[in-house]
């Protein structure tokens, strides 16, 4: 049903999609902000000024309920907790450091079973990604959640920075929101709902960025937002053909590290601060940056965990180790000891005063989430491609770029995948990348990399070798 309502959305014109745009912005927004979004921010504003003391007393007595609710309430844990208790194990499930680590192929395969009893016949948001990792989720969240999640996001992603929901912004993201091939502007969309302009990340070629930037000034956008890697191509152009900067409040990046290169560029090209943000759809970290350039977590989301790679036990100050999340805000289906996927360090910064003047604690680094680009024949570079796997019976998936035309795809299918699941994978991929050879091969596991990720895209094209530009017809 997805890819049928994709095809028909291609087949509009470029008003016809702007109008879709704004119609799922409504329905977004509806559930995003409401009458109490203000309060919302007003009382997240008056937790920054916590003490260390208090955040402490917040997150553990908030730690307590999850466990407690999660272990009665939640068909998954009981289940994990009643067979623990016939084996024999009689630790108290009240103790965090109790729970197993959960994989993201235990949350892949059973999804609904981490739904909370009470919350089953409820209205709730569905959530669909794959994160960076390849591996396809569904996730839900309650009406409140939703609605704090946002309040707390329009504080430290927006407001922090001088701008609000209100402006006029411009996203990079993973949407295709125009066909592949087309080769005439516009690449984007307007969303008035949501007062953004929805820009492709799949057209990012030097014959078409020139588009890109007169749009971003036509529609006096304020503020980007955006992947890290989309962000640097726009601003690496920018400064390319000697433009004059784009006058922006603030470029915010999110999904990938920023590398200190692409920070110079972003703000040499945009004429602004440049900030990373940090988060996940499954909601058990966040953090954003301040003006000192320091990532604060979000203490109300989840509670934030570092452990060591050789055991479940946590990483020294200073050492980098893998991100373990729980579950606080979101109740209606708490993650207990996820493990992202990430890898993050907690040292000294943590322990002192942040010049900004909040009491949010800190991280030091967020390592991983560096997946390679993939370059195509026309010159374009495209970092998001899970939604190719979006419905798909898989456990995990690898996409392998050996030549510029030719594309590897790992599959470890789940029960159900057959031809028809293959052919959607050729197709999905071939609609955004292009015309190029797409082998799909089934294999019983995808190796990691020496910190144990899983890289959704490995490319092992030469940095320096020049893809041949498009033609604008």
């Amino acid at each position: 049903m997805r890819d049928a309502f994709l095809k028909l959305y291609c087949q509009l014109p470029p008003a016809g999609r702007s109008v879709a745009a704004s119609l799922r912005g409504a329905y977004l927004r509806s559930w995003r902000y409401g009458r109490r979004t203000e309060s919302l921010i007003e009382a997240a504003l008056e937790r920054e000024t916590w003490s260390a003391d208090r955040w402490q007393r917040y997150q553990e007595e908030r730690l307590a309920f999850v466990l407690h609710r999660a272990a009665r309430d939640v068909p998954y844990y009981r289940h994990q907790w009643e067979t623990r208790r016939r084996l024999g194990y009689r630790a108290s499930p009240e103790r965090l450091e109790n729970w197993p680590i959960l994989s993201k192929q235990s949350l892949r395969a059973h999804p609904s079973a981490f739904v909370a009893d009470d919350c089953r016949h409820r209205r709730m948001f569905r959530e669909r990604t794959s994160g960076t990792t390849g591996t396809p989720l569904d996730l839900w969240r309650g009406g409140e959640t939703v609605e704090t999640l946002y309040a707390i996001s329009e504080l430290r992603e927006r407001r922090w920075y001088g701008v609000s929901v209100r402006d006029r912004w411009a996203m990079l993201g993973g949407q295709l929101v125009v066909p592949v091939a087309s080769r005439r502007p516009p690449f984007w969309v307007w969303n008035r709902a949501l007062n953004q302009l929805y820009m492709s990340t799949f057209h990012l070629s030097p014959a078409f960025i020139p588009h890109y930037l007169d749009a971003l000034e036509r529609h006096e956008i304020r503020y980007l937002w955006g992947y890290a890697s989309s962000l640097a191509v726009l601003a690496q152009e920018v400064l390319r053909l000697g433009r004059a900067p784009i006058r922006m409040t603030v470029a915010i990046a999110n999904a990938e590290p920023v590398a200190d290169h692409h920070r110079d560029a972003m703000e040499k090209a945009f004429g602004c601060p440049m900030r990373e943000t940090y988060g996940m759809a499954e909601m058990v970290a966040a953090a954003s940056e301040c003006s000192a350039r320091r990532l604060h977590q979000w203490p109300e989301i989840g509670y934030f965990e570092v452990l060591r790679d050789s055991a479940d036990v946590p990483a020294a100050p200073g050492e980098t180790g893998r991100v373990i999340g729980t579950s606080l805000l979101n109740t209606e289906m708490p993650l207990i000891r996820y493990e992202v996927g990430d890898r993050a360090s907690v040292g000294a910064s943590s322990q002192t005063p942040c010049p900004c003047g909040r009491s949010l604690p800190t991280l030091d680094a967020i390592e991983g989430r560096m997946n390679d680009l993939v370059l195509t024949p026309d010159g374009r570079r495209i970092y998001w491609l899970n939604p190719v796997f979006y419905g798909i019976p898989i456990r995990e998936s690898q996409i392998i770029q050996d030549l510029i035309d030719r594309l590897r795809v790992l599959v470890v299918p789940a029960p159900g995948y057959g031809d028809d699941a293959t052919r959607s994978i050729v197709d999905r991929l071939r609609a955004r990348v292009g015309d190029v050879q797409v082998q799909v091969e089934t294999v019983e596991s995808i190796p990691r990399t020496s910190g144990g990720k899983l890289r959704a895209v490995i490319s092992h094209l030469p940095i320096e070798a020049p893809p041949r530009a498009a033609h604008v017809q």
